[in-house]
């Protein structure tokens, strides 16, 4: 039985603005009807897979769960790192949590946000290098390459070694992302593939590999395994020891360190989507080189990208070639598809001038469901607020603002002070400033109101929680 071992804390900036901090891409629909991390649990279920251990942060562990439950998957463990160290801690707080019941576990460790659009083909690789990961052997997989791309890290096969093989094969070493010539040049040699950044290994294999290679992040990350706690279902990673944790790859950490590994070739179609380009790409262009979602017009386009995520809002695009147009409600993207990878830059410029259109997504999700802005002035604003069947908000009240609440959909059961009643919809009521309130959802439907907020001050730290279901401060 195989354990995957799925990555989601990451927080990419290159494909905004559809991925930001506060919502990356991993939980967005980029290719296809599910997200790209739901893809990912697919794609590792059924006959071999045993259920999923999670590493996420704290701002997405509910979105996880609730990602999983629309797949109907339940998790095995979700794991909450106290802040993103890159991929090594991670793996080996994974592999040290499966240790405790199995030391020879068998852990496949994927990226939640890659594209493989045959997921019988990848899972057939992943059987044929199971036997030498049982047998104490790191199985990493490689993309055999169909451009010289330089966004990727390199694997180089040992002389002799078979790129087409259905087996793995000997690995001589790891190669940087390259400039173009030396890319073109790996290409053509035949012998180098992609780093897929995915990993066939026991968890004891794991552990080993980081006590010889890594021993200072062994200590912390095991005392943060050893102290962690659970919480409403979730296990937090000791905070205090996760502190001494390096920001590391698995890549620098032991993989270029380690001896006799071998990588799986894999030659059926694989993108990691780092940019917008590699989204045109994996959506399948048109016969005019066009991709182009719901509520997209394209008139005279040439290897463009339209993509509306906006209701209401109509993207045309006239006479462009080779253009990424994206419309967010509250930002839009123009850009040339050779400055693709460039958006990071806007990113960051953003940042900067704390812009939070930045990182901040224009829907923001909540344990209990989402809310959005609809609209915003001086000492008021509007919003649309859904909550999800059984759930409720934090007991709560204000300083600075009254609210008022009209339901457009379904039941809401409200509490105000020491009355509770159930407005339906087309019925509002009123929210005094510092009057204690709760909202819940007693229905089996999502519930949906309108709420108005007025008031000198409107953030949303203006908030005194009493009580709160999901354990928030």
């Amino acid at each position: 039985m195989i354990t995957p071992v799925l990555l989601c804390g990451g927080s990419g900036t290159r494909l905004w603005p559809v991925s930001r901090k506060s919502y990356p891409k991993q939980f967005s629909q980029l290719v296809g009807p599910l997200s790209l991390f739901q893809a990912s649990a697919e794609r590792l279920s059924g006959p071999g897979f045993g259920a999923p251990v999670i590493l996420t942060g704290d701002p997405f562990r509910f979105i996880v769960t609730e990602q999983l439950a629309r797949i109907e998957q339940a998790p095995r463990a979700i794991l909450i790192e106290p802040d993103g160290r890159n991929t090594a801690p991670a793996i080996l707080a994974a592999a040290l949590w499966l240790a405790r019941d199995d030391p020879g576990a068998l852990m496949l460790v994927a990226p939640s946000d890659h594209v493989i659009p045959d997921p019988g083909a990848f899972r057939a690789a992943i059987e044929g290098g199971a036997s030498q990961a049982a047998a104490g052997r790191i199985v990493t997989f490689g993309i055999i390459p169909t451009r010289p791309d330089t966004g990727y890290g390199y694997l180089e096969l040992e002389p002799g070694a078979r790129i087409d093989a259905d087996t793995p094969q000997p690995l001589a070493g790891f190669v940087e992302k390259p400039d173009a010539a030396h890319a073109a040049r790996m290409l053509q040699d035949g012998r180098f593939l992609w780093n897929a950044g995915i990993f066939l290994l026991r968890a004891d294999t794991a552990i080993d590999a980081f006590r010889t290679h890594a021993p200072a992040l062994h200590e912390a990350v095991a005392a943060s395994v050893a102290a962690a706690r659970s919480d409403l279902g979730f296990t937090r990673l000791d905070p205090g020891a996760w502190d001494a944790v390096e920001d590391i790859s698995i890549d620098y950490a032991i993989m270029e360190k380690a001896r006799d590994l071998v990588v799986m070739p894999y030659p059926h179609g694989w993108d990691d989507l780092g940019s917008w380009d590699a989204v045109w790409n994996a959506g399948g262009p048109d016969d005019l080189g066009n991709v182009c979602s719901d509520r997209t017009h394209a008139i005279d386009c040439h290897g463009t990208l339209l993509r509306s995520e906006a209701e209401g809002t109509e993207l045309v695009g006239i006479g462009l070639q080779d253009i990424i147009a994206v419309a967010m409600p509250d930002a839009v993207l123009v850009a040339h598809k050779s400055q693709a990878q460039r958006v990071k830059e806007a990113v960051t410029a953003m940042t900067a001038r704390g812009i939070d259109q930045a990182n901040a997504f224009p829907r923001a999700h909540r344990p209990w469901g989402w809310f959005e802005h609809l609209a915003t002035g001086e000492r008021f604003q509007v919003k649309r607020i859904v909550v999800n069947p059984g759930a409720a908000l934090s007991l709560q009240a204000h300083h600075h603002r009254a609210e008022h609440w009209i339901v457009v959909a379904g039941t809401a059961e409200v509490t105000v002070g020491d009355k509770m009643q159930l407005i339906s919809e087309n019925q509002s009521i009123y929210v005094p400033l510092g009057v204690v309130h709760r909202l819940r959802n007693p229905g089996k439907l999502p519930m949906v109101l309108i709420e108005v907020q007025t008031g000198a001050y409107l953030g949303e730290d203006d908030i005194i929680r009493y009580e709160d279901l999901y354990a928030r401060d």
